[in-house]
């Protein structure tokens, strides 16, 4: 057994494939803190190495929000750890652009506007290191349009990675010489 996970980010890697396992991110920061005796600001720093988010869709009202209520009710360790996130994130933004209080409630993991939710995607970019959409387009809009606050917050945090495999090119890079007798074998 490991006697310290300080290099957890040097071993493993989170992708959070949409907003469905975004609750991973306050699970992993409570076994940090909770169960390992990390400080907040050491496990959080982890956390935001481990994990990177892919966003599937563009349209803010087919993304996953949790009301604020069930959650406490469910998980309420996972709710406070959420806050303390939020809180970090919005007072670290209220730093960086103190008279911009409209980006403050748009950018907020906590939706105060709409029955109090959590944005499962702005918790997910908040922490990632790495967000991508699923094609250039969708990346290129994402940054202009859902996510164009955060793009402005993280400028280095956004990318590009096509989603999908095609099977020849997964083939030609997993094994170069059954690619090759292939391409060289008639048949269908």
């Amino acid at each position: 057994m490991h006697k310290t996970y300080d290099n957890l980010a040097d071993k493993i890697a989170i992708h959070l494939n949409d907003t469905h396992p975004v609750l991973s991110i306050p699970e992993l920061m409570r076994l940090l803190i909770d169960e390992h005796q990390f400080s907040w600001d050491d496990a959080f720093g982890v956390c935001c190495e481990v994990f990177s988010y892919t966003n599937h869709t563009l349209m803010s009202e087919a993304l996953e929000t949790w009301p604020v209520d069930m959650l406490g009710k469910i998980l309420p360790r996972h709710l406070q750890i959420i806050f303390e996130i939020n809180d970090y994130f919005l007072k670290t933004l209220q730093e960086q652009y103190p008279n911009d209080t409209d980006l403050l409630g748009r950018a907020s993991i906590i939706d105060e506007s709409n029955g109090r939710r959590v944005r499962m995607a702005w918790l997910a970019v908040v922490v990632s290191h790495k967000v991508n959409g699923v094609s250039e387009l969708h990346s290129n809009l994402m940054v202009q349009s859902l996510f164009a606050d955060f793009a402005k917050i993280f400028p280095g945090r956004f990318t590009n990675v096509t989603n999908g495999v095609t099977p020849r090119r997964w083939l030609a890079v997993a094994n170069p010489s059954l690619s090759a007798r292939a391409g060289r074998t008639p048949g269908p």
